[in-house]
């Protein structure tokens, strides 16, 4: 039976990482009946075997309820989020398929950097923001200062605060009911044109792809022929239905209901995420706003390592392009590692996530390359050309200026950290805006950043100097002109275009230094002698040196002429010139993540 549009609730639960939504998720479940207590497990939206090894929330998980309050039988649409800050562009695209969102706080830790950002973010899509306390069962908690740090932050009210705990269970009863009661139920006639958005999809092997919408207008029914409005093309609905949590089938979706349509789309290009889907009979005069595409900052290079699995890789990004439209890549070829794919990444987790999701499920080995962010450079002719690898940086007499990405970077700290997050900020070119105090034992502290120094290792250092405590969000300002060079590594007299990045000027002889001397480490001694070189233009600015295996050619001669000896080494030292000519050095993956090792 469908529920009527005034007893449907869509909802999302959005908050730091590690503050609890998932649990507070799985809560919901048992409370409302969706699942029984045998079938309960901890994270149970979390249903990749990498969101369960790591503990946190990768893609964006939809559920429906169903939970009766005063005599009416509600139905309850949540998404839950991820909370890192790589993965924001999955938190945009559940709000837009909501009325409402649960702001959750940790108990003990409170406002975090992340809270506020997903607050505003919240309150950007016009979203009703139900807060609530979570862990409230700790032995220790800070309740009281929490309420006044959120009143500061976030302006809100003390007495608008639910206190739960997702894992005791305590105040479930009370969170849902605040949903029903604060979220307004969802916009849109149920008899007008179709229009549902496209927020999410996946492949399935048997059935195709199943695309996830949100009805914003009209109805969907099995059986209705459908039309993706950004590419035109027409299916028909075998299958629509529910997550309860798994997927269930069910008669029609109405205008305000969360689900997902299999329509045989056998082609993945088909799909685009933000797309909007309409009748083919009685089509919507026009398409929804759909999502703001999200812009890749970190790029990488993804090459098999047998390169006949050139086409494997192709098909397993494809795929997982599917359900993460913030995933870039395009085909490359490298001299040194042979075709692969340049891809683009919202950060360094968000990397490292798409290249275990690839080895997982398509059983591939991976070289992936050093990452760098996107730059800008105008050259001398007028043209600025974007720049997301470094081979690309044309010579420097064409460039006029060299532009690099720029962020803003809020850091929530104990106060008695301040200095050394100041210190840690100024060390990486970073411009101080201000702080903000939220007690007297923390603050907001805010600077501009180049993106390069924050991607790599600024979250790691940040957790060291602080203990733990201190947590970051960042937002893209814009670029800057910055004096920055492309250095090169040439391993052998050849130059090996994977290993070379763009550095500041200030920092380029010192990062050469230390980078052949990781090199020297990682490559491997061969027959022949190797020089690794670090190199801005023309002009070497560091050498290694690989010494040659060497053979006693001399052992075997007891006493004797000296001639003897003299020949047995000009014939060994005529091999070697004859074997470095054509000799090829092998340069394993550890020394392509050795460009990743911190200037400090």
């Amino acid at each position: 039976m469908t529920a009527q549009t005034s007893h449907i609730r869509n909802f999302s639960i959005i908050a730091h990482i590690d503050h609890g939504k998932s649990t507070l998720a799985d809560q919901f479940l048992l409370k409302s009946g969706t699942i029984t207590q045998r079938e309960f497990q901890n994270q149970l939206l979390d249903s990749m075997d990498l969101e369960r090894e790591r503990g946190i929330t990768i893609r964006m998980h939809p559920v429906t309820i169903y939970y009766e309050y005063k005599g009416t039988r509600y139905e309850l649409n949540l998404i839950d989020t991820p909370g890192h800050v790589d993965f924001s562009y999955e938190v945009s695209r559940s709000l837009a398929a909501c009325e409402g969102v649960i702001l959750l706080v940790d108990a003990f830790q409170g406002v975090q950097a992340q809270t506020v950002a997903n607050a505003y973010l919240a309150m950007e899509h016009d979203l009703t923001i139900v807060p609530a306390l979570n862990k409230i069962d700790l032995q220790i908690t800070r309740v009281d200062a929490i309420l006044a740090e959120m009143e500061t932050a976030l302006g809100i009210d003390p007495f608008d605060v639910l206190k739960v705990s997702g894992k005791s269970g305590i105040g479930i009863d009370e969170a849902l009911q605040a949903i029903i009661d604060r979220v307004p139920p969802p916009p849109g006639n149920p008899d007008d044109p179709l229009r549902a958005l496209v927020y999410n999809s996946h492949f399935d092997v048997y059935r195709g792809v199943v695309v996830y919408v949100r009805v914003k207008e009209g109805r969907i029914a099995k059986g209705t022929k459908i039309k993706l409005m950004s590419k035109g093309s027409e299916h028909e609905v075998l299958e629509i239905g529910q997550f309860r949590p798994g997927m269930v089938a069910c008669d029609e979706l109405i205008a305000g209901q969360v689900g997902y349509v299999i329509a045989q789309i056998k082609t993945l290009s088909d799909v685009h995420i933000g797309d909007t889907v309409t009748e083919s009979e009685r089509p919507a005069a026009e398409a929804l706003p759909g999502y703001k595409e999200p812009k890749p900052m970190v790029f990488s290079g993804l090459y098999p390592v047998n390169n006949h699995q050139f086409e494997d890789l192709r098909e397993a990004l494809a795929k997982l392009k599917l359900n993460d439209s913030s995933f870039t890549y395009q085909p490359e070829n490298s001299e040194g590692l042979g075709f692969g794919f340049r891809c683009g990444f919202l950060g360094m987790l968000h990397r490292e996530i798409i290249q275990q999701r690839v080895e997982r499920d398509s059983g591939l080995d991976l070289v992936t390359t050093a990452p760098n962010v996107t730059y800008e450079i105008l050259k001398r002719n007028g043209e600025i050309i974007s720049i997301d690898n470094p081979q690309k940086v044309p010579d420097a007499g064409q460039i006029e200026e060299f532009r690099e990405p720029l962020v803003k970077a809020s850091f929530l700290v104990p106060t008695e950290n301040i200095g050394d997050i100041m210190k840690l900020c100024t060390d990486r070119r970073g411009i101080f805006l201000r702080t903000e105090y939220l007690s007297p034992t923390r603050a907001i502290i805010v600077y501009e950043m180049p993106l390069a120094e924050v991607i790599y290792d600024l979250y790691d250092r940040l957790k060291s100097v602080t203990h733990g405590y201190g947590t970051m969000d960042y937002d893209i300002l814009g670029f800057r002109p910055a004096d920055l060079v492309r250095l090169d590594v040439l391993v052998h007299g050849n130059r090996v275009d994977a290993l070379s990045i763009i550095v500041h000027r200030a920092f380029a002889d010192n990062r050469g230094r230390r980078l052949v001397k990781k090199l020297r480490s990682e490559i491997d001694r061969h027959m022949f002698e190797i020089a690794i070189q670090a190199a801005i233009g023309s002009r070497i600015i560091a050498r290694e040196t690989i010494s040659a295996m060497k053979k006693n050619v001399t052992a075997k001669c007891y006493g004797g002429d000296i001639t003897r000896k003299r020949k047995l080494w000009a014939k060994q030292a005529a091999g070697k010139k004859r074997m470095k000519q054509v000799g090829q050095v092998e340069i394993p993956q550890e020394a392509f993540l050795a460009v990743l090792e911190s200037d400090q």
